[in-house]
């Protein structure tokens, strides 16, 4: 079955009661008919609210089913996902190999928490690819991969990457809410725990947060033990929220892709703009990594506007009108953001011939946005 399909069909109502979408469930005190059904309850029945009832195992259901993983955590945020994810393939101290690109909150996560834990951050190069294992030794206790980068959206060789890792018995996570499960599978690629912020694309309209980690066999299992652990939980509302929107994401990913292009290609003509950094457009120096591992590609890329200033970079964001100035990506809304105030880099110094703006195209009409951007760079 297509991935599109399965997206339809997967995580569907099974109550005989001809519902297409779950009913919402609110409890948290749930009866037992007895004290030993209580304390060992049997079949899928639940014994507290907590973990959720429906449409909570729906959506979990069909998270899995988008990755073809033996199971899904939820969590509260996307960051709380990529924790998860971190926390549950950790096994002790050491060292851990970081993407030089990995999100903001991210890496301040592994800054000042992973050192507490006795575990050691190590920077590397997203382009490093098989040459990972060089880096790897015995004290390397996890891989951290983001692909692309958030901000400067280098694309790493998964695969290769995944490869080292397996060699070596490292388990590995990625941070895979750019392409939402759906342009790509890094579980196929040999990745342990794919961590998403569904508050992006699967939601699709900036109403809520969420966060989902899926895996397989024994990191399956692992990751399940540690959200139930560490309690996390999210409300019946939410995942109906989520749910609904997993079912129309193919078809705004296929918006976004076509308008994210068009936008990108008519920014890389405009002379105040030196870089387009989109994997999609043939000019992005890691193009040919994408091409391999990715079916499509999401609405949210940079640029590079040509020996100005970040704080010039500042003002033309602050001058669009249609662009709401916002730090999340994949809403139906179209959003711009200043990254130069972001990046921190370890390992790989970020260089470019002036500011750097993110932009993540909505669903709105292509021109009205491209005349929008116009508008503001014609003041810089």
């Amino acid at each position: 079955m297509k991935r599109t399909t399965r997206i339809i069909h997967s995580g569907r109502s099974d109550e005989g009661d001809g519902l297409v979408n779950p009913a919402i469930k609110r409890a948290s005190t749930v009866l037992a008919p007895s004290t030993a059904e209580l304390y060992h309850p049997t079949g899928t029945r639940r014994h507290y609210g907590r973990g959720g009832i429906a449409p909570n195992a729906e959506l979990r259901s069909a998270i899995a089913a988008l990755y073809e993983a033996d199971a899904c955590a939820l969590t509260p945020s996307g960051l709380a996902s990529v924790i998860l994810a971190i926390r549950t393939a950790l096994k002790g101290a050491g060292e851990a190999l970081i993407t030089d690109s990995a999100y903001g909150p991210v890496r301040r996560f592994c800054d000042e928490e992973l050192p507490r834990l006795g575990v050691t951050p190590v920077y590397y190069d997203p382009r490093i690819g098989a040459d990972i294992a060089s880096l790897i030794t015995s004290k390397t206790s996890l891989i951290l991969l983001e692909s692309p980068g958030s901000l400067t959206f280098e694309v790493q060789d998964v695969p290769a990457i995944a490869a080292a890792a397996r060699a070596a018995g490292v388990p590995t996570v990625i941070d895979d809410t750019w392409t939402a499960g759906v342009l790509m599978n890094p579980l196929e690629m040999g990745v342990d725990y794919a961590a998403q912020a569904l508050t992006k694309y699967v939601g699709g309209h900036s109403d809520f947060l969420m966060g989902s980690v899926t895996a397989r066999g024994d990191a399956a299992k692992a990751v399940l033990e540690r959200e139930k652990l560490y309690g996390l939980h999210v409300s019946p509302d939410d995942a109906f929220l989520a749910l609904r929107g997993l079912r129309t994401l193919p078809l705004r990913l296929e918006r976004a892709e076509a308008a994210s292009l068009e936008i990108a290609r008519r920014l890389e003509a405009h002379p105040k703009v030196s870089r387009v950094l989109h994997p999609a457009l043939p000019s992005h120096p890691d193009h040919a990594l994408y091409t391999r591992d990715f079916t499509g590609a999401a609405g949210c890329f940079a640029f590079v506007l040509d020996g100005i200033s970040p704080k010039a970079g500042e003002a033309v964001i602050d001058r669009l009108k249609l662009f709401g100035i916002g730090f999340s990506w994949g809403g139906y809304e179209s959003l711009a953001l200043s990254c130069d105030p972001q990046i921190k880099r370890t390992d790989v110094p970020w260089k470019a011939e002036g500011a750097l703006l993110r932009l993540s195209i909505g669903l709105e009409d292509i021109d009205d946005l491209w005349a929008d951007l116009e508008q503001a760079l014609a003041g810089a």
